[in-house]
């Protein structure tokens, strides 16, 4: 890998000048990144202080939570730089490190984000699908096992995108940027396939596979609960907050990637087809600084969606607004516990009429 940062610092020319390069994305684009850095954190301490201080990481669902705001933390503080660097007309000042390390991080926080939620939609559909044949599995210490394999994972991915970006010098407009690794004479052949590589990756493991399990998840869970909703002839139950909220959580998720994925895929085609295609990169260099706003603010919606939903979690936000003493009361259980809990019942609701109906055939 060392041959491909090698002179990476030296000058180039682009073949389509600096595409993307409008006054409107140096404006406005810097103003969204500092939203999404302040409500972020905010919004993902809050999360980490209320489960560590108050719900402690006693079930597997606040396990994989506090991971997923401590992931979030972790990508939030390199926002401000990013927020710089496009205020400043896509001039890095931060050096080469900083470059590599910011890049990897927005790539490494892209993966142990979708990871952990991918890893909740499948605790809550074995909790509530099979909650009694899922209890040996699902345990805090094979949820901590599962976290540290996530951000294992997570890094692996992003250490490649990490090790092709360095601080280029752009000759045409005097411009030291951090970006993709320019191809030389040498090494040309080698970095396409690794960039197209992180790419399709990036397209494959970082949505299209995360997002299908996740759909396939949430979709067997409202079956079992409209089930057993049904069986129990109730209206309004608790299985209707369950729902609202795992709809929230796929919207959401939805919502903040498809437009970045959507424009990436786009590039990655032009990555497959060589040449210039200079009025097509205008389109997706002007698109895609918005796309990764996008993307970026999901990491603000996560902690509305698995924390401000629920309603124990909003009481001990309250005492932790108030500084309450932790021994004060007791614990209250997470969301989580709640729809294990009602998983249960609606389970043992559904076994005891196919029992029944059992009973009856025989008879």
């Amino acid at each position: 890998m060392s041959n491909l940062t090698a002179g990476a610092t030296e000058g180039i020319n682009l073949t389509c000048g600096m595409s993307g390069s409008h006054e409107f994305i140096f404006t406005l684009v810097p103003i969204v990144y500092g939203c999404n850095f302040v409500i972020g954190i905010v919004g993902n301490s809050m999360v980490v202080a209320v489960i560590y201080c108050y719900m402690k990481l006693k079930t597997v669902a606040n396990v994989f939570v506090f991971n997923l705001a401590v992931s979030d933390l972790t990508f939030l503080i390199t926002l401000p730089m990013w927020a710089t660097f496009t205020a400043t007309g896509y001039r890095w000042p931060f050096g080469g490190f900083l470059c590599k390390t910011s890049a990897g991080l927005a790539t490494f926080n892209l993966y142990t984000s979708i990871f952990f939620l991918t890893a909740l939609s499948i605790d809550r559909y074995l909790a509530i699908v099979h909650p009694v044949h899922s209890r040996r599995f699902r345990t805090v210490v094979y949820a901590r096992i599962t976290c540290v394999m996530i951000w294992l994972f997570a890094f692996g991915l992003s250490l490649p995108s990490a090790l092709t970006r360095d601080v280029i010098n752009i000759k045409d407009s005097k411009t030291t940027v951090c970006a993709i690794l320019h191809p030389s004479a040498e090494n040309a052949e080698m970095l396409k396939k690794l960039l197209l590589a992180i790419s399709f990756l990036k397209s494959l493991l970082g949505f299209l596979v995360p997002f299908a399990i996740i759909i396939t998840c949430y979709c067997l869970i409202g079956r079992t609960l409209l089930r057993a909703k049904h069986i129990q002839k109730t209206s309004h139950s608790r299985e209707d907050e369950v729902l609202r909220m795992l709809a929230a959580a796929v919207l959401a998720f939805f919502l903040c990637w498809v437009p970045h994925q959507v424009f990436h895929f786009l590039q990655l085609l032009t990555q497959l087809n060589p040449g210039k295609h200079c009025a097509i990169l205008e389109i997706i260099d002007t698109a895609m600084p918005f796309t990764i706003c996008i993307a970026y603010f999901n990491s603000c919606v996560n902690p509305m969606v698995y924390g401000f939903v629920g309603r124990n979690f909003r009481k001990n936000l309250l005492r932790l607004l108030r500084c309450s003493p932790r021994g004060g009361a007791r614990p209250h259980p997470s969301i989580s516990s709640k729809m294990s809990a009602l998983s249960f019942r609606a389970s043992e609701v559904l076994n005891l009429t196919v029992k029944n109906s059992s009973t009856y055939d025989v008879k």
